[in-house]
């Protein structure tokens, strides 16, 4: 069984659409969706330095253009399972066929843009406590009026709340964990974020949307979402909601899945299902960073295939 995992922000790297540009339609295909998102994805693809690809409002829509590129070269119609982290998602459920590239890409620009103006309103943060027994972190994250905004696995949980607040957990961290600020805008995925979650669903709100044609699954709880209905409300509570990629993880495990492709920029969470999915029965992973991996993907679905819903 496969699956095709969309990574979210904190995974571009400058210049990491550049190849892509090679493929046919691709330099169209991007000037398109520039006009929807409101930003220039082929410039931030390929000529933006690090700190200009940064920008919450520039990122997200940048991540979404990426997966949905990527994407389109792979016979999704074979992959049984798909799924996305935080921004990712939302290019996820486009790939299972439940918007469409374009609701996709102008619903990105929305969330971005609304979400840095969030940030704006209030000094927030997140920062990532690594290690520590994970019921005591929460706990912790949780006393200091912090909110555990990822729970990624492999011993990651990331609190996200006002930067006082962050400063005196970081002083008192939890037994057998280490705390490490994160360069973001603010506190993602929190009541913070409630304006652009306000926002975002005005504008799903004139969305139409299909039914998944494949198992998608959702950050809220890891399980599968069977109407396209449902998704889209996930994906604008997802903008003030956790994110349970742990929970994910545990659903790909329970499906059985043998095969992984993350999408580009891929890397974080081939990282962290190695880390969380080992031993007997531990995925094979194909990241796909450029279309020289297209071959390697195709392989691998080609062998998993038989198991394609």
């Amino acid at each position: 069984m496969l699956a095709v995992l969309s990574p979210g922000q904190g995974s571009q790297k400058p210049g990491f659409l550049t190849p892509w540009l090679d493929l046919p339609g691709a330099d169209a295909r991007l000037t398109e969706w520039s006009a929807l998102a409101g930003v220039d994805l082929l410039h931030l693809g390929t000529r933006a330095d690090a700190d200009e690809i940064k920008d919450t409002a520039r990122t997200q829509p940048l991540l979404v253009a990426a997966a949905l590129l990527a994407g389109e070269q792979l016979p999704l119609e074979r992959v049984t399972v798909i799924a996305g982290h935080s921004i990712g998602e939302l290019a996820a459920t486009a790939l299972a066929g439940v918007l469409t590239p374009a609701d996709a890409i102008t619903l990105a620009g929305v969330r971005g843009r609304e979400m840095a103006a969030a940030c704006a309103l209030e000094p927030t943060g997140m920062s990532a406590v690594l290690g520590g027994d994970p019921d005591e972190v929460v706990a912790t994250i949780e006393k200091h009026g912090l909110f555990p905004a990822n729970r990624n696995g492999a011993g990651q949980i990331v609190a996200a709340g006002a930067q006082s607040a962050l400063a005196e957990f970081a002083a008192a961290p939890p037994a057998r964990a280490r705390v490490i600020a994160l360069a973001v805008a603010g506190a993602f995925h929190t009541p913070f974020m409630a304006p652009a979650e306000t926002a975002l669903a005005a504008v799903a709100g004139g969305v139409t949307v299909r039914d998944p044609a494949r198992t998608l699954l959702s950050n809220l709880d890891g399980t599968a979402v069977t109407t396209g209905a449902e998704m889209l409300q996930r994906l604008v509570r997802q903008v003030t909601a956790p994110v349970r990629w742990d929970l994910c993880m545990r659903t790909l495990k329970d499906l059985g899945v043998t095969g992984v492709i993350e999408l580009p920029p891929a890397g974080t969470l081939a990282g962290l299902i190695k880390r969380e999915l080992k031993g007997d029965g531990a995925p094979e992973i194909v990241t796909l960073n450029t279309p020289d991996d297209l071959p390697a993907a195709l392989d691998l679905i080609a062998r998993t295939e038989g198991d394609a819903r």
